[in-house]
């Protein structure tokens, strides 16, 4: 899955890269420790210019017709295999896809059953890049209130991510964005560009466990951590 993703990009580095209109007025800033629930920046194409936007929405898609949004908290993610068959995604794999601007995630490596290490994956040409997303408008049935959530969609793990966890985000080759936000056929959705991005072209690097908790957002969070001393043991300076 993909729990927590870094977007430091700001709004002109996002509009620049994505080819989209610059969303002057609303500002973000930039977040190492993007959790799911938060309003996070999103790219589509706009309903009447077809044009790619920039809209904040929140992460954790509520369908169209569910009753409540509490099921956001439970699809943060859909799995590419079956995107195109769940209920809570088909509709919106059809006519409703997005890229979530992303320049990182993290991944826990289980190390034993106490203890896991936090790694943060990029490319390794530090440019920023589009997570698949898809999106939906929802209407609060008690206040009348629109809301306008995401969700991520993951795929099998490539050679990198494998010694970390078994799936990863779907990244979209730039080329490609063009292909994703495209719904003008909504029988034939883009379901090819699902699949694993090139692990040549990805690195992964060890990160401080207090990437853990949501309350920390600092830069200092993508650094790799000064590994700790030996306890016990003093050198002995007069040993050769």
């Amino acid at each position: 899955m993909c729990g927590r993703y870094v977007r430091k990009s700001t709004r002109r580095e996002i509009a620049n890269w994505f080819a989209a209109e610059d969303a002057e007025g609303v500002e973000w800033g930039s977040s190492y420790n993007v959790a799911p629930q938060t309003f996070q920046p999103v790219v589509r194409l706009n309903r009447d210019t077809g044009r790619r936007e920039i809209v904040l929405m929140r992460w954790g898609l509520v369908p169209y017709w569910s009753k409540d949004a509490k099921i956001g908290y439970s699809t943060i993610n859909a799995k590419a295999e079956t995107v195109a068959t769940a209920p809570a995604f088909r509709d919106a794999f059809r006519r409703r896809r997005c890229l979530v601007p992303a320049d990182a995630f993290y991944e826990w490596q289980k190390l034993d059953p106490k203890h896991k290490q936090p790694y943060a994956i990029a490319l390794k040409s530090r440019e920023p890049y589009g997570l698949a997303g898809l999106w939906e408008r929802w209407k609060d049935p008690a206040t009348g209130e629109w809301l306008e959530t995401f969700t991520i969609i993951t795929t099998g793990a490539n050679q990198v991510v494998a010694p970390l966890h078994n799936r990863m985000p779907v990244i979209l080759e730039r080329k490609d964005y063009t292909r994703w936000l495209d719904t003008g056929d909504p029988l034939q959705p883009p379901a090819d560009l699902l699949r694993p991005f090139p692990a040549e072209e990805m690195t992964a690097w060890k990160v401080d466990k207090a990437v853990g908790n949501v309350k920390n957002d600092a830069a200092e969070l993508l650094e790799e951590p000064v590994p700790e001393p030996m306890l016990g043991f003093v050198a002995d300076p007069q040993q050769h």
